[in-house]
């Protein structure tokens, strides 16, 4: 568990039984509905199958910048998570990281009965599925004894570039990720090749025009083939295996990141009986609600005609599924639309009044 985030009370987390809502996934439009839902009076508690907050921001690419927030030019995706922690700290959710909700039915009270993979089961109101594709692996390369390397020498994602200083970098892959780690980590890599089975790539043609650019100065080397082996000592590589058109060559590795591509599964929600559409949660778009009233779906696990696949769209979902999450968590309180900039009642909850 990351304590050292800003806005994280993991002993009131560890107490938690009974809660307003349940947010399932703390990635950035998770974090974000925990705003939302704070400002209608609704207590959260997030759990999520990661040891930290951020979502594939955090896991998949902390240090890569994000250009279409509005009004940031350009964020990390840890700097984004770090903001939204920082701007939900006034409402004090409850954070349980490393757990997954693996069962979800509605009890004879009305409310919500989860229960996690921890055994820890909690009652809420309304539940908030926020989780992304759903659970995600990295596809893992067909090599013999990859699993001893994986963590040490073997990555799947770039957490902190100062990983990657000073060693014997491999990339396999052609798509994007592929291409920004190289263009990235060639500069501070004592070495650095790229590996794909063919000369094309699927990445950003600018990004292929500059990898091809290093390439043509010395600074990577490209090779065209596939990884046939894995050498070095306990969990130390040292050496990969290349099959090219001219043969076999082993080369020196002591950090191989493969970008194979990730494998999304759904996961538990699939058997919570709601609608689905292609493994996407169906949603309308008045309330982003489900197919079972109390349980909505928002950020990229949902579907609707026109969905867009983006972090803002996530908000501005977050910001409808609160309003009705308010009529079930305060069924006898009439909800009065109000403005941070103005409401006196709201600047008091953040702390600014």
């Amino acid at each position: 568990m990351a304590l050292d985030q800003p806005g994280l009370n993991p002993e009131t987390a560890e107490a938690v039984t009974e809660t307003d809502a349940v947010v399932i996934g703390a990635g950035p439009v998770g974090l974000f509905s925990v705003f939302q839902l704070g400002l209608v009076d609704i207590k959260t508690c997030v759990i999520d199958i990661l040891d930290k907050p951020g979502g594939q921001c955090s896991e998949l690419y902390p240090e890569k910048p994000i250009y279409d927030i509005p009004a940031l030019p350009t964020v990390t995706g840890q700097e984004l998570t770090d903001r939204l922690m920082e701007q939900i700290k006034p409402f004090g959710a409850a954070f349980l990281f490393g757990e997954q909700v693996s069962e979800l039915q509605r009890g004879e009270d009305g409310r919500f009965h989860l229960k996690t993979d921890a055994g820890r089961e909690i009652r809420a109101k309304v539940v908030v599925v926020a989780a992304g594709g759903g659970s995600f692996t990295p596809k893992r390369p067909p090599l013999a004894g990859i699993e001893a390397f994986e963590g040490t020498s073997v990555f799947y994602s770039v957490r902190r570039m100062e990983t990657f200083r000073g060693k014997d970098v491999l990339i396999v892959g052609g798509g994007d990720s592929a291409l920004d780690w190289t263009l990235s980590l060639a500069p501070i890599a004592k070495s650095l090749t790229l590996l794909h089975r063919r000369d094309e790539f699927r990445a950003a043609p600018h990004s292929v025009e500059k990898m091809r650019a290093l390439v043509a100065d010395g600074t990577v080397r490209l090779m065209i083939g596939q990884m046939t082996a894995l050498h070095g000592e306990g969990a130390n590589l040292s050496e990969v295996t290349v099959k090219t058109a001219d043969g076999e060559e082993r080369i020196p590795v002591t950090a191989l990141l493969p970008f194979f591509g990730l494998t999304m599964k759904l996961g538990p929600v699939a058997s919570w009986g709601l609608n689905l559409n292609e493994n996407l949660v169906l949603v309308d778009t008045e309330k982003f609600e489900t197919s079972e009233p109390g349980i909505f779906a928002i950020g990229d696990i949902n579907w609707y005609p026109g969905k867009l696949k983006l972090i803002l769209s996530g908000f501005h979902e977050a910001a409808l599924m609160a309003q009705q999450a308010h009529k079930y968590v305060h069924p006898d309180k009439k909800l009065t639309f109000q403005y941070t900039t103005s409401s006196t009642n709201l600047q008091k909850k953040l702390g600014v009044k």
